[in-house]
């Protein structure tokens, strides 16, 4: 018993000694640690002072705030942001936050929206063809023979009055020998009776019109109405200078009337067709300047105007044909040559410009980044007009002076994911295909039916989803990343939302434990 007292009287009496010894180094630092104690509740009252809440985010990412705490259909509470983050965030749904290190790691580069005038110039392929104007062919009216060739070879130039062939036609002789009996028997009744003057006349003339009609030469008719004999065969010359296209004419042949022996093409001048896409053709108008390039002659450019434009289009390559007419001295123009066309548009008046790189074009939108401040970029729809090689015309969504984002604009749609920003101003647009996004996302409870880790797939059987008016079914879902699977075991329930990242790819892109009872998710 007086054992156990000493022990009780023992532990009393150090519990004193350390608590007089705390009293007493206290007691050393109460100067310091007061003074630090004073600066520290400051500054954490401060703390608090400055963690205003400025608005409420969707948890999902989606383009959705709210002034005050409200949960979404899933029931996850919408996340505070404060004032003192809302430089590490958008300060609206619809902008897109890149850190300023990210920003110059990207290499994005900025340019001012700017007045210009739009000088357009069209491009379209083009290929030489002989001027329809300047074909010539030769075919006699009558039927003979080819005597004699004096130009034998197709691809041959010839002059203006240049020999190509004899002929003999028995119709040609026999016609020759009226017109001459014809203007023989002129001369002999000149001093005869009127009547029978003007009869042979008459015949003479009927004779002479035979042959002319058979393209017998003035210089021929002359020859024979003096000398009056008949020449066997008859010598047919170009009536043109140019070269021999086609050759058809061998000789000791037999040709009939309207057989075409010869065809003679003068390359002075020569026709490029281009072919002019449909949305250019309304920019092009008879008239036109145009300048041509060949293949052949990469030093020398070629110009023509327009002469014509046709009025179908060819419903396979959605193209116009256009007509140019070109000099072509020297003849370095081939009918066959492919051509590079560029016709010369007037320009317009001057109009707000951006850069062409500064466009995103998902084939159903057209998309350009302005940059609201450092690092704080917002994704707006466009409306385009002309386009030059280096500008295009933006007839709303962008205003003069704006900076747009000229480069790497794709990097930072890749980087923000651009789910939330660029669905959020047009829910009723479908998806851009090239940014990976689907627009708004939606919403699905079901159960875990089966989960694939090596194809980052899951299966579930869900409920009715009214935004996409699907009934209750069991499909497989992808997830956005492996994360999503954790935890995750067939027959959970799970409340889920998701997007449609390309057509018919349906892609988890948040998964919980779903709330009690869910039904119809709206």
């Amino acid at each position: 018993m007086k054992q156990g007292t000493n022990i009780t009287i023992g532990l009393v009496l150090v519990a004193v000694l350390a608590g007089g010894g705390g009293y007493w180094a206290g007691k050393r630092g109460t100067g310091a640690s007061h003074d630090a104690g004073a600066n520290v509740g400051e500054a954490g009252s401060s703390a608090k002072q400055e963690r205003k809440i400025l608005y409420y985010r969707n948890p999902m990412g989606l383009p959705d705030t709210s002034p005050v705490p409200k949960k979404d259909p899933m029931g996850m509470g919408y996340i505070p942001v404060y004032e003192g983050e809302a430089d590490a965030g958008p300060a609206s749904a619809n902008q897109i936050k890149i850190s300023t290190d990210k920003v110059q790691k990207l290499g994005v580069r900025t340019e001012a929206a700017s007045l210009k005038a739009i000088d357009k110039i069209v491009r379209a392929a083009g290929r030489i063809e002989p001027d329809e104007r300047r074909v010539y062919t030769i075919s006699p009216k009558f039927e003979g023979y080819v005597e004699r060739l004096h130009v034998n070879a197709t691809g041959q130039a010839v002059g203006k009055g240049q020999p190509l062939f004899e002929v003999y036609s028995p119709e040609l002789v026999s016609a020759q020998r009226e017109y001459a009996i014809a203007a023989q028997g002129v001369e002999s009744l000149k001093g005869a009776q009127s009547d029978a003057q003007a009869g042979m006349k008459q015949l003479a003339e009927s004779a002479l019109m035979r042959l002319k009609n058979w393209d017998i030469s003035e210089e021929q008719i002359r020859a024979l109405a003096k000398s009056g004999d008949t020449k066997r065969t008859l010598t047919f010359r170009s009536p043109v200078s140019g070269i021999v296209a086609e050759k058809k004419a061998l000789q000791g042949m037999r040709f009939m009337p309207g057989e075409m022996l010869y065809q003679i093409v003068d390359l002075s001048s020569v026709w490029v067709f281009a072919d002019v896409f449909e949305q250019d053709i309304g920019l092009v108008q008879p008239g036109a300047r145009a300048r041509v390039k060949i293949n052949a002659y990469p030093d020398k450019e070629f110009a023509g105007a327009v002469t014509y434009v046709y009025p179908t289009l060819k419903a396979e390559t959605r193209t116009v044909q256009v007509r140019i007419e070109l000099p072509n001295p020297g003849q370095l123009l081939k009918p066959g040559m492919f051509a590079q066309v560029e016709l010369a548009v007037p320009a317009r008046s001057n109009t707000v410009t951006v850069p062409v790189s500064a466009v995103i074009d998902s084939g159903t939108r057209r998309i350009v980044l302005v940059q609201v401040k450092d690092g704080l970029f917002e994704p707006r729809e466009v409306r385009l007009g002309a386009r030059s090689d280096d500008y295009v015309e933006v007839l709303d969504g962008v205003k003069d002076g704006e900076l747009v984002v000229v480069a790497a604009n794709f990097l930072i749609d890749a980087e923000s994911n651009l789910k939330a920003a660029v669905s959020g101003f047009g829910q009723a647009a479908p998806a851009p295909a090239n940014t990976g996004s689907s627009g708004a996302g939606h919403k699905a409870v079901g159960t875990v039916d089966s989960i694939d880790a090596k194809s980052g797939t899951v299966g579930i059987a869900h409920g009715a989803v009214s935004s996409l008016n699907w009934p209750a079914m069991t499909m497989e879902f992808k997830v956005a990343n492996e994360a999503l699977l954790k935890d995750l075991k067939p027959g959970a329930a799970v409340a889920f939302g998701f997007v449609e990242r390309q057509p018919g790819e349906w892609v988890i892109t948040g998964i919980q434990p779903a709330p009690a009872n869910p039904n119809t998710v709206r």
